[in-house]
């Protein structure tokens, strides 16, 4: 078939489409976005860093500065690793909207933010992302960049990161911190806890929220189909323990030393029933110190739509608490 009567069979948002030829095409810009806040005075800086070179990969560091955290001297703020979501085929921190919610997030829980590009499907198609995700915590280890400890106001404490990530860097970070556990990221860097905020999570059987969806929601199965088609490897189902890490095919976590997680879902997300499935199994049946919470009345995504929304204000709140609460969590 020739490229000039090829068309699209596969569309995600318009930055992303396959071709009936099998080719992929990606929008150089983002797709439009509600307008979004990139510097709004918050006392953040950041920079861009190629963490991965082999495939381009980006990683956004956000450091909060001296005159917004307060006090004298400099202070050692936690690292949190966060990953984009986008249904493992879309995204990437340097768009507005990550950019806009990493930004609020270094201001105000407030810690050293990186924010992780991966490998995405249907280039890359699953687990090349959570291989990404493995990655990434390598270069954390190799004490990632200098630029995230010598500034005088306020320097990474390497011994309390936190692995967080939304939708389909949700999942990712799941992964991860199933993987490194307390310990499994070195002497002097310590995982003190997780935070999942709508992880994107599929099943064979479909929940009551899936099917009872609002249309105008958004994100709805049709999407989730879509994203699937793109992502998922020949031969794998949505029962896959990558996809449904709390689903039937799933290996058990009850000897898997993890920390603390929180897991938050929007009440108007279709997901927020496979969310608090895996919250309901990772505390009864595994064992796990596990926190849920849902924001009533919340789409997915929402504080990607509007990071200083009050729906996005109580997810703040909710996750500076849990930060806090868990700086000092024992490790072995």
């Amino acid at each position: 078939m020739s490229s000039s009567s090829a068309h699209v069979v596969e569309d995600c948002r318009g930055a992303l489409q396959v071709m009936s030829d099998g080719t992929v095409r990606r929008r150089a810009e983002p797709p439009p976005t509600p307008d979004v806040v990139r510097d709004d005075g918050c006392g953040v800086e950041w920079r861009d860093v190629t963490w991965e070179p082999e495939h381009g990969l980006n990683v956004r560091l956000f450091r909060p500065r001296h005159h917004h955290l307060g006090g004298g001297g400099a202070r050692r703020i936690p690292v949190v690793a966060y990953f984009h979501g986008g249904g493992f085929c879309i995204g990437s921190g340097r768009w507005p909207n990550f950019h806009a919610w990493c930004l609020r997030l270094a201001a105000e829980l407030p810690a050293l933010v990186l924010s992780f590009d991966y490998r995405l499907a249907p280039e890359h198609r699953l687990p090349a992302a959570h291989e990404d995700g493995a990655k990434a915590m390598s270069w954390l280890l190799s004490a990632a960049d200098p630029w995230l400890s010598d500034d005088d106001d306020a320097a990474a404490d390497f011994s309390r990161v936190f692995i967080a990530g939304d939708s389909a860097g949700g999942n990712i970070a799941h992964h991860v911190a199933a993987a490194v556990g307390t310990s499994g990221l070195g002497p002097g860097t310590r995982v003190r806890g997780s935070l999942l905020i709508a992880p994107a999570m599929a099943g064979e059987a479909w929940t009551r929220s899936e099917l009872e969806c609002p249309p105008d929601a958004v994100l709805t199965p049709e999407m989730c189909k879509r994203f699937m088609r793109l992502t998922l490897p020949d031969g794998w189902t949505w029962d896959h323990p990558v996809i449904s890490p709390a689903g039937p095919l799933a290996l058990g976590l009850e000897d898997v030393d993890m920390v603390p997680v929180l897991v938050v879902a929007g009440g108007r997300d279709l997901l927020r029933d496979r969310n608090r499935q895996y919250a309901r199994r990772m505390g009864e049946e595994w064992g796990k110190e596990v926190e849920y919470v849902e924001v009533a009345g919340a789409d997915h995504a929402f504080f990607l739509m509007d990071a200083w929304s009050e729906h996005a204000d109580e997810l703040v709140g909710v996750m500076r608490r849990f930060v806090s609460d868990h700086m000092e969590s024992p490790t072995t």
